[in-house]
């Protein structure tokens, strides 16, 4: 009752939050319906050429390597969290945060470093052809790994954590009179991981793999790198090499339909999968593991962090260090203080608008601004090259309007200009990243008893001061967490930087994209490497994160 009537107090008083969500709200959404206009009317229709020629190999190579990625994260993820949270065995607790590192690896630098030490001039291959003296690749076989299996394999590799952290969590959370049930039955292990502790950590399964799968459509260097050509890569394809934009807006729109079909499956698994455990009053009895099981658990948690981490972080390490001037190099310092300058300024807009609409949402409890703060965090779903499209269309729209205005006001022409400037990259960082923060200081704020909000207000502090005051101070470790995730994930993106970046502008990661596409990887190593050092912070905050609630 406190509660309604305070909100009600707030609401009243505050209609400029309200006002201010609803603004951001369209102001985010504007990219989307840019796409969604542009494909339904463009200025030169070439959907039909499209849909009979290209997009079908598009759509195929998508869901391809949205099937091959889905399974194999299914099977590692869940596996490896299984024994770590339910077994005991030589190394368990070092593996149960170790398998979280491939996350730190982004999947187009991965898949540089493969090419390199895999292809018929790397490592691998010279090494066996002084073993049995071959001489031309006609002499054997070797797996391709510029191929869609490759690209899959790479895949895999560094985004099966997002399954192993999430079900690793629902094990932990495991009701143990559940487990223990399954016992008494006569449930062997095996037969109690089938039978329970999978159909209960289903719901995390299927929330785990559908970010992968995310991720997936989202991917550009890697399937760019490998020759598989997706529907990211036909957007890069229309928009640059047909310099059409309806055209590259149509093949946005398929691929943000591939996303609604994704969430859309996702959340009605997740109605029709309830599972309700009692709560845990005590720790799970971990099943202790001997002789060849024991050695079998090892290896299968020391082969995903031994492949998609140690093994590019040392390649990456060895090309480094035969490079270590690059380090100081004006390139490396230019191209590193350009990633840190858009990181840290788009972090603190993002951060500042994310905590501003959780505010709002909890000073306004109305519907309006409940969609609002919804519409805001779609960003993080929209894949980056499609975003951005989305922008560049949505962007010149504001600059052709602009310009109008001024001609028939005062009879000149003028633009503002921001359609290839940096303006467009942090305005796409923002609705790329702002659910992090969004749900990062919601996170935070429900934590905060509304007693506050009432004691400050008795005080005759308004809902600004009592942000500032009252709440900064409280979720500041929730902020902070959110600000790093989001510096991290800026530093590491690539497709909507690459096309909203103004000429001539480089940061890290379009660096190490252009250089490792030019079979360069040696004189990019350096700002690879500093890629993979940043991406290893949120690992460590998540598996602090996963740590703390199994405790």
């Amino acid at each position: 009752m406190k509660q309604r009537s305070l909100t009600k107090t707030l609401y009243g008083a505050n209609r400029n939050w309200l006002i201010t969500s609803i603004l951001i709200a369209i102001i985010i959404a504007s990219p989307i319906v840019a796409i969604i206009w542009i494909a339904i009317s463009p200025e030169e229709n070439v959907w039909i050429h499209l849909a009979t020629s290209v997009l079908p190999t598009y759509i195929y190579n998508s869901v391809l390597l949205m099937f091959g990625v889905g399974v194999f994260v299914s099977i590692i993820g869940t596996g490896t969290a299984w024994l770590v949270a339910m077994c005991e065995f030589p190394g368990s607790r070092f593996f149960a945060w170790a398998l979280i590192l491939p996350m730190a690896m982004p999947a187009y630098v991965v898949a540089y470093v493969y090419t390199d030490f895999l292809e018929f001039a790397g490592p691998v291959q010279t090494f066996l052809r002084m073993l049995f003296n071959w001489t031309t690749s006609s002499d054997y076989w070797f797996p391709q790994i510029r191929s869609p299996g490759g690209a899959i394999t790479v895949l895999s590799l560094v985004l099966y954590p997002y399954v192993y952290a999430l079900t690793r969590a629902s094990f932990l959370e495991q009701s143990v009179s559940t487990l223990e049930a399954g016992r008494v039955l006569g449930l062997t292990g095996i037969q109690n991981f089938f039978y329970t502790s999978l159909p209960l950590a289903r719901p995390a399964i299927v929330v785990g793999v559908t970010l992968c799968l995310m991720e997936v459509l989202s991917d550009f260097g890697t399937v760019d790198y490998f020759a598989v050509r997706t529907l990211t890569v036909g957007i890069f394809d229309v928009w640059f090499g047909m310099e059409n934009r309806g055209g590259a807006a149509q093949i946005a729109l398929v691929l943000l339909s591939f996303i609604i079909i994704l969430i859309w499956l996702e959340r009605s698994s997740r109605r029709r999968q309830r599972f309700h455990n009692s709560s845990k009053n005590q720790l799970i009895k971990k099943t202790k593991l001997r002789g060849w099981r024991s050695l079998l658990a090892i290896f299968s948690c020391l082969l995903p962090i031994l492949t998609g981490f140690v093994l590019p972080s040392a390649i990456l390490l060895y090309h480094a260090l035969g490079n270590i001037e690059g380090f100081y190099s004006a390139k490396y310092i230019e191209y590193a203080g350009n990633s840190f300058i858009l990181a840290s300024s788009a972090t603190l807009i993002i951060v500042l608008i994310g905590v501003f609409l959780a505010y709002a949402a909890r000073i306004c409890p109305n519907l309006l601004v409940k969609i609002a703060v919804r519409v805001a965090s779609i960003g993080y779903a929209i894949p980056g090259a499609a975003l951005a499209i989305g922008i560049l269309i949505s962007i010149g729209a504001i600059d052709s309007v602009f310009t109008e205005i001024m001609k028939l006001t005062f009879g000149v022409s003028a633009s503002i200009f921001v359609g290839s400037g940096l303006t467009a990259v942090l305005f796409g960082y923002t609705i790329r990243f702002l659910a992090i923060a969004l749900g990062s200081a919601e996170a935070g704020l429900s934590k905060v008893t509304y007693n506050m909000d009432m004691a400050a207000r008795t005080l005759g502090s308004g809902p600004r001061a009592t942000l500032f005051s009252v709440h900064a101070p409280l979720i500041k470790s929730t902020i902070i967490s959110g600000s790093v995730l989001v510096f991290v994930d800026i530093i590491k993106e690539l497709p909507a930087t690459l096309i909203l970046r103004p000429f001539n502008f480089e940061t890290l990661a379009t660096f190490v994209y252009q250089y490792a596409s030019d079979e360069l990887l040696n004189e990019c190593a350096p700002a690879a490497l500093t890629i993979v050092l940043a991406g290893l912070l949120p690992v460590l905050l998540l598996n602090r994160a996963i740590q703390n609630k199994s405790q």
